[in-house]
């Protein structure tokens, strides 16, 4: 049950990253904010998997093909659906935004039950729709806010899709580099994919927004703490998926949602409405129902 640990130790910490990105999209913009994930995390995440393998003398590593492919999917979706996630973040507020991105749970098991053959209990599915039933309530905006919430809600479950895809093939790597050493493999993926997505951002942004890549330099100290607690989490939801399918993972990470719920009120002065706590209530209970499972 170690992965239950890592779960729920990953999901608080994706709430203070994700609070310091959303500080930073002001002025780098979301793709720039998204930069700072990884890019400020690569130093910790290296740091994290050289302490690893140190305590991980035995591991015979096999970077195979299928290794490759599981870390590159896993990096562009979580690229996409961290961009997605930032820019929901504007539309729909912090706390409401870090609720839609967890339709990644309900698609995230089904991607894994089509693509990796993961098995979950029939009362898990049920929990898993019942959550899928709380997104949709919580995501359908109010009739005076129909334009510009539906644009967020869309862009919130965008998210929740690429997180999914990003699970899942994170998952993959990790399964297929050294299934016998399950924390070795997970923050050794966690390096690759992190080295991609500094990589292929930055250039992307050298070349069309420069402006953005001088607005995460200048942010230097709230970028280093996102990429801190980015790199951490990281490697908790990475170990977490080298031990269980995707979907019991993402149901134990949704303890984050009272706690944006409870940043977004401090920081951002957010209000959620009756019809958002609902909502949130049947969401909660969806996990519940999928985590027994």
């Amino acid at each position: 049950m170690l992965w239950v640990f890592l779960a729920a130790v990953a999901a608080p910490l994706q709430v203070a990253r994700n609070a310091m990105q959303r500080g930073l999209v002001g002025d780098a913009g979301p793709w720039g904010a998204t930069l700072v994930r990884f890019l400020f995390g690569l130093p910790f995440s290296i740091l994290i998997f050289t302490v690893v393998a140190l305590l991980t003398r035995d591991a015979k590593p096999d970077p195979s093909l299928r290794f490759w492919l599981g870390a590159m999917v896993g990096a562009i979706a979580q690229v996409a659906a961290t961009g997605f996630l930032l820019m929901a973040m504007r539309r729909s507020g912090f706390a409401v935004a870090s609720v839609l991105q967890q339709s990644a749970l309900p698609l995230g098991a089904l991607l894994g039950w089509v693509a990796l053959g993961d098995d979950l209990a029939a009362h898990a599915w049920s929990g898993i729709a019942l959550a899928t039933v709380g997104l949709g309530v919580l995501s359908w905006p109010r009739r005076d806010q129909m334009e510009h919430g539906l644009a967020g809600g869309l862009l919130g479950l965008a998210a929740g899709a690429g997180f999914a895809v990003a699970f899942n093939g994170y998952r993959q790597a990790g399964l297929a580099l050294d299934p016998a050493h399950p924390i070795f493999s997970a923050t050794a993926a966690l390096v690759v994919a992190q080295v991609m997505q500094s990589a292929v951002l930055t250039g992307l942004l050298a070349a069309t927004r420069p402006e953005a890549l001088r607005a995460v330099a200048t942010s230097w100290r709230s970028s280093l703490a996102a990429g801190f607690f980015g790199s951490l989490a990281s490697a908790c939801w990475f170990a977490a998926l080298a031990l269980s399918p995707a979907g019991p993972v993402r149901a134990v990470g949704l303890i984050e949602t009272p706690i944006a719920a409870a940043v977004g009120h401090r920081l951002f002065r957010e209000r959620p409405s009756a019809r958002q706590w609902v909502g949130g209530l049947l969401t909660t209970l969806g996990v519940l129902m999928t985590t027994l499972g």
